[in-house]
């Protein structure tokens, strides 16, 4: 998949711009990819504060993932109880956890970062629930610190409303797109980008009233009603 320049400008344009406009943002703290893959897990389709919350009580209640393992699913249900879909996640968990347990009895899972990227990929998103939001997530944001652009629901739009995937896209689609455009980017660029990303998505590209006059991407964005009546003029 090749882009032009100015698909790659404008991606750095973005950048640069949500970085003036909300500032550098601080750094996600990395975690072994086992964390990382356990608390991405339960994250779908769920506020953070909520999830964080249940990621911190499944670590209380299961100091080792190995007692994870051996805890039955209904348990595991109601130590996350509060997050989107717990029997579905509860299921998918202590099915992922008793699969790495059996080839990886430490549950050690950096032999990741001797892989190239889509091979690590293709390794997670073998396992029940893992889709490429969890599978990067797990590479980007551990301390693998592998280039895996993470997409989720706030990338998805802001991806789709500027222009660089059609509406409605795939989370795998737009992270190809992406991955393509980002080519060189290192795992920091593409961590920054996305917490940027999510903030627009959080604060003024609302899924229903986005506040595009507001918005400091507004002037290229194929959304935009400023970027629509600036064409107008010509």
């Amino acid at each position: 998949m090749a882009f032009d320049f100015g698909a790659v400008g404008d991606m750095t344009w973005i950048r640069d711009r949500l970085r003036a406009r909300f500032g550098s943002p601080a750094p996600i703290p990395a975690r072994a990819p086992i964390d990382q893959l356990v608390r991405s897990s339960i994250s779908g389709r769920t506020y953070d504060h909520i999830s964080w919350g249940a990621y911190r009580r499944l670590v209380e209640t299961y100091p080792a993932w190995s007692g994870l393992a051996r805890a039955t699913r209904g348990d595991i249900e109601t130590t996350i109880g509060d997050v989107t879909f717990p029997d579905v996640k509860a299921r998918q968990l202590h099915a992922t956890i008793n699969i790495i347990a059996a080839s990886q009895p430490d549950f050690d899972l950096t032999f990741l970062g001797k892989l190239d990227v889509e091979t690590a990929l293709a390794w997670l998103e073998r396992l029940p629930g893992v889709g490429r939001k969890v599978s990067a997530s797990t590479l980007n944001f551990s301390t693998l610190q592998m280039p895996a652009f993470v997409v989720d629901s706030h990338v998805l739009k802001v991806m789709g409303r500027f222009g660089f995937v059609r509406s409605k896209p795939e989370t795998k689609t737009t992270y190809e797109v992406a991955m393509a455009i980002m080519s060189d980017w290192s795992a920091g660029d593409l961590v920054e980008l996305h917490i940027l990303m999510k903030h627009l998505g959080q604060t003024l590209c609302h899924k229903h009233r986005p506040c595009c006059r507001d918005c400091p991407i507004n002037e290229r964005c194929h959304a935009s009603p400023v970027r629509s009546q600036r064409h107008d003029l010509h």
